[in-house]
């Protein structure tokens, strides 16, 4: 198949009205071509090159290497991206400027194939279609053998895109929204629904050049005479600094429950788990805290760096008197400025089918919003800024969440004078024990604490969605499916039965 695009009728797809704009007040300085769009004579800016970068889906890419032990193979000019989504090249198309129409096309493609699960799927001959705010993006699809063209697999959303330019006189066009059409799902053989969230897409494309059509002028044969250079002035005084802003943070506390559902999967049935604190830090029924607060606050830009000791260790399905489950976080930082910030630690994380421990220090787990430092006296307090996972804090979960999912709340206090007092946030835990399975009323005193109450007998939470379901169903046929369109059950479905 060919990656360029086939005649289309005038059909109202284009760029969102952002992007349009952009395009619009620059097209003036692009190499255009005189040919008329059929009623109005307006000229058409040829594209000649520029990329997409589009992952299809995350959680299918983890399901096809992982559960179906397949493979993913880019071929005709499609390369694979560091972060596993996929750039196909060689963009060829045509930009109209009267209807900021752009249709443009791409080489490449990507094949998912899996013997144990019996599938092949290959996309080819990918293609972007916009007007607007709203797009679509096609394919050739190939599936059991059977080619379908230009499939409309992927509907996009411009209205919150915008566009960026390059000194070549490219356009880009970042993290445009993607979701399944009626016409995708078939073509994922009904794993997913029509309306289900696809990997962003991010588009370059580039105007094809053309050569001048005016020979330059001759320039003069005369050297001009350089003026002289005058040498810059001695500054008369050095300037006095200013009073330096940066305070120092001698105390604080870090609250931080991880993730509510993940809490409740680790100590339910499923899992058959614990969860301890060390190193100083302790747990309440909903939180950690993290004590011993380090750090820098600036206070003209509310910009707050502080670390925090402690550490929380998630242990779960223990088979031969060891735990496969095994998940801890230490040395948490926070480092804000204004309303967003980051989340980081060191992460210890165990594959539960290798049983390789791989360790991440500062790894970035989350981004936080809505954080809005308040500085009162001496006491700079952060309460329950939003948290959501990052790509990275994913891989330390072991797929059981998506890049973005919801994490609990982050509440800091942090103090500035070893006078000062910290404010109480109910989070605190003191001398709880472990709980057991099966026990809601908490637990003894001594030893490490755990967070959260369990399931029933019958069945446990599941981390990610919440939603309880038998185990045995889980290990069966039906709770494949039920893996492959939610994704963030795989860790309950690979456990072994006994």
């Amino acid at each position: 198949m060919t990656a360029h695009p086939r005649p289309r009728s005038r059909r109202p797809l284009a760029f969102a009205i952002a992007a349009a704009t952009a395009v619009g007040a620059t097209a003036l300085s692009l190499p255009a071509l005189a040919a008329d769009n059929g009623t109005s004579g307006a000229p058409k800016i040829v594209l000649d090159g520029g990329t997409l970068d589009w992952g299809v889906k995350e959680s299918f890419r983890t399901y096809v290497t992982g559960m179906a032990a397949g493979t993913i193979e880019t071929a005709d000019g499609a390369t694979k991206n560091a972060d596993g989504t996929f750039r196909f090249g060689g963009a060829k198309g045509s930009y109209d400027t009267a209807t900021h129409a752009v249709s443009v096309g791409f080489d490449g493609s990507v094949r998912f194939t899996s013997k144990l699960h019996g599938f092949d799927i290959k996309l080819a001959d990918l293609k972007i279609d916009t007007v607007g705010t709203t797009g679509t993006l096609t394919a050739d699809v190939t599936s059991a053998g059977a080619t379908a063209d230009d499939v409309k697999f992927a509907s996009l959303d411009l209205s919150a895109v915008r566009p960026g330019g390059g000194a070549d006189g490219s356009m880009s066009f970042a993290g445009i929204p993607a979701a399944l059409t009626a016409e995708g799902s078939k073509a994922f053989n009904g794993m997913y629904k029509a309306g289900d969230k696809l990997d962003a897409a991010s588009l370059t494309v580039k105007p094809k050049a053309t050569p001048p059509t005016t020979t330059p002028t001759t320039p003069p044969t005369t050297t001009p005479t350089k003026p002289p250079v005058t040498p810059p002035a001695t500054p008369s005084a050095t300037p006095t600094d200013a009073a330096d802003p940066v305070k120092h943070v001698v105390d604080g506390n870090l609250d931080w429950g991880v993730k509510a559902s993940f809490r409740s999967y680790v100590t339910s049935p499923v899992a058959a788990g614990k969860i301890e604190t060390a190193d100083g830090a302790t747990a309440s029924a909903d939180a950690y805290r993290f004590p011993k607060g380090s750090g820098t606050y600036t206070a003209d830009t509310k910009a707050l760096n502080a670390g925090f000791a402690g550490s929380v260790r998630f242990l779960g399905h223990k088979e031969n008197g060891e735990y496969s489950l095994d998940l801890k976080f230490s040395d948490l930082k926070v480092a804000v400025k204004g309303t967003t910030g980051t989340l980081t630690a060191d992460v210890s994380s165990k594959d539960r089918e290798t049983g390789k421990v791989s360790r991440y220090d500062d790894l970035t787990v989350a981004t936080l919003s809505a954080v809005a430092p308040k500085a009162d006296g001496k006491v700079v307090t952060v309460s329950a800024a939003k948290a959501a996972l990052t790509a990275d804090g994913a891989k330390a979960f072991g797929g059981f969440y998506q890049a973005g999912a919801a994490l609990d709340p982050v509440t800091v206090a942090v103090s500035l004078d070893k006078d000062a007092s910290l404010p109480g946030t109910g989070t605190t835990g003191g001398t709880g024990g472990a709980v057991n399975v099966g026990d809601t009323t908490g637990g003894t005193t001594g030893g490490s604490t755990t967070g959260g109450t369990t399931a029933g007998t019958t069945g446990g939470t599941l981390a990610a969605t919440g939603s309880g379901a038998p185990s045995a169903a889980l290990l069966g046929a039906a709770g494949l499916l039920v893996v492959v369109g939610a994704g963030a059950t795989t860790v309950v479905a690979r456990r072994r039965s006994s």
